[in-house]
């Protein structure tokens, strides 16, 4: 099995990452907490493919269990299904001790995480993550979240995790769409952090080689989360693409999944920065060849203004500020505070090819 760790200010967890874990949730919840009431935050997708035998395997470690299930997509990432998550933990009687157990994709990771840290002021959770996505990105870090009408994640806290539990056989019974959302989010770590990372993914599958591209992208998170735990300096980093991927979600109505609006944000945004020469090389058509080769389009459908617009209720605004994540070379991303204005002329020639 693979392990590593993460050691943030707050707290010290460990990443687990093996074929079959799913099996094993109980034992390694056993192994790590000791034993508690579980409370199980899940959607209507993942409840089908995998509940029964998280369940199994925490009855069969001897841990009582509830399950809390609500509608798939990012539509139902809100404050009101917050609610009735946090409503069931009462009503349900799960107390200071017990845990939340997140199991699924970024959505019930994020919303498993946002009623952990408001449920009587925080209480511990695990993620079980079943997407690449929420393998290699949003399991980790203790970022959790809802949406708001003006935009996304726009209300949320920072609650690591107690331990991250990654079974890379749930991947398998991912439609080649969703693993191509989270191959973005691959694709993003060797494009700010690691170009001997990059290289590789040009050269090999990520399919073929799924634990060890988990393992990589977990490692190269940790060294951002272990040095900037609530984002407010190098951590930012990990935005890169987002400004204009959010903006293509909200304008899509959610239609546009978050990995495949980051993919094009990633092309959006490298594009825009060259043109506009705030980056001294094109790397646009480098990340774009390695997104297409992964299943994934490069292709914006809305204007930079709409995408300006939806900026303005971006969290990484402060004032007439926004953060914008440049890159120094492939491999190499820094974060540079612009004024919001100056984000419209990056943006339009991002946009156009």
């Amino acid at each position: 099995m693979e392990k590593v760790e993460i050691n943030t200010t707050s707290k010290k967890y460990n990443v687990f990452i093996e074929k079959g874990l799913i099996d094993k949730v109980g034992r390694i919840i056993i192994d790590t907490l000791g034993k508690r009431k579980i409370c199980i935050i899940t959607d209507d997708n993942v409840d089908r493919l995998y509940s029964d035998r998280v369940i199994k395997s925490l009855a069969d470690a001897g841990l009582e269990s509830v399950k809390f299930v609500f509608p798939n997509g990012e539509n139902h990432k809100t404050v009101p299904v917050w609610y009735d998550m946090i409503k069931f933990m009462s009503e349900n009687s799960i107390s200071r001790t017990d845990v939340v157990l997140a199991l699924g994709g970024g959505i019930p990771g994020d919303m498993g995480g946002f009623a952990a840290a408001t449920y009587l002021r925080g209480i511990k959770f695990i993620q079980v993550p079943t997407t690449l996505l929420a393998d290699v990105d949003s399991s980790v870090g203790g970022k959790t979240a809802a949406n708001l009408p003006a935009g996304k994640n726009l209300v949320g806290a920072f609650h690591q995790p107690e331990a991250v539990i990654c079974d890379p056989d749930t991947l398998n019974s991912l439609p080649s769409s969703v693993f191509s959302d989270g191959c973005a989010e691959v694709i993003k770590y060797g494009v700010i952090q690691d170009r001997e990372f990059f290289d590789f993914l040009e050269r090999n599958d990520i399919k073929e080689n799924i634990e060890y591209v988990i393992k990589r992208c977990v490692e190269l998170k940790r060294d951002c989360v272990n040095l900037d735990e609530t984002e407010t300096g190098i951590r930012a980093i990990l935005n890169f693409g987002h400004t204009a991927a959010h903006g293509i979600e909200k304008n899509s109505d959610f239609t546009v999944s978050h990995g495949s609006a980051v993919a094009i944000g990633m092309v959006v945004e490298s594009r825009g920065l060259y043109k506009t020469g705030r980056c001294k090389e094109d790397y646009s058509n480098k990340i774009s060849d390695l997104l297409i080769k992964n299943g994934l389009s490069v292709k914006c459908d809305y204007s930079a203004d709409e995408l300006f617009e939806s900026a303005h209720s971006d969290k990484k605004r402060t004032g007439s500020k926004i953060k914008l994540i440049n890159l120094k070379s492939l491999g190499k991303a820094f974060v540079e505070k612009i004024d919001i204005d100056d984000l419209l002329p990056i943006l339009k020639a991002g946009v156009e090819n």
